[in-house]
């Protein structure tokens, strides 16, 4: 019994590891700018853009010098793989 519930335990951890969702950001600040597809917002003395679509939930009166905080998630646009840097040759001429 306990066998059962241990391999139940382990197999349930394993799959909710294989479901993580990516790791969600937030931003807070007030807007400088809005467009159709990106949010600008000020951080500290760094100008924040973020994307957006017609799926983005918006709450409130978006506009120009309206406090937000924006939830993001970061997410690849493309990715170049490239080989792995060769480790510099160990023996060197003299």
């Amino acid at each position: 019994m306990k066998l059962i519930a241990a391999l139940t335990g382990m197999t349930l951890l394993a799959a909710s590891t294989v479901y993580a969702a990516p790791k969600t950001y937030q931003v807070t600040g007030p807007v400088l700018e809005v467009k159709d597809d990106m949010v600008v917002v000020q951080k500290g003395t760094e100008k924040w853009q973020i994307a957006r679509d017609k799926e983005t939930k918006v709450t409130g009166d978006l506009k120009v010098g309206s406090k937000v905080t924006i939830m993001y998630t970061m997410k690849a646009a493309s990715i170049e793989a490239k080989e792995a840097a060769k480790a510099e040759k160990k023996e060197k001429k003299k």
